[in-house]
């Protein structure tokens, strides 16, 4: 049972990365901290997708005569990979939106409290 939990250790920690996030974002009050909180959720899955296509062992799809080109578990698949790089690009600029709102939003009403920014727009 230890060598099952020491075995996928980054899978552990994607969980709790994904838990801090979560926590982050629905118990938070403050919009820079739940924003903070997407951030750290969605670095825990692209985390998840890189380590699950990853492979002991393994080099990239290029034709080297020392490497049997018939057995495919010597090669790694690079398109996981591709669209988690696909998937930082979108998450910065998603952050970058984000926090041009938030500033627009303190500027307009003076807070970024969740409950008193509902107060103040009604």
């Amino acid at each position: 049972m230890l060598e099952f939990f020491l075995g996928h250790y980054a899978y552990w920690f994607v969980v709790v990365l994904l838990t801090i996030g979560l926590y982050g974002m629905l118990l938070k009050r403050n919009l820079v901290k739940k924003l903070i909180g997407m951030t750290v959720f969605q670095t825990s899955i692209i985390l998840f997708w890189v380590a699950g296509s990853s492979k002991w062992g393994a080099t990239v799809p290029v034709h080297d005569p020392a490497i049997p080109h018939g057995d495919a578990a010597n090669y790694l698949n690079p398109l996981p990979h591709t669209l988690m790089l696909t998937a930082i690009v979108v998450g910065v600029a998603t952050l970058g939106v984000a926090l041009a709102l938030l500033i627009g939003i303190y500027r307009n009403y003076r807070t970024l409290d969740e409950d008193v920014l509902i107060d103040r727009m009604q």
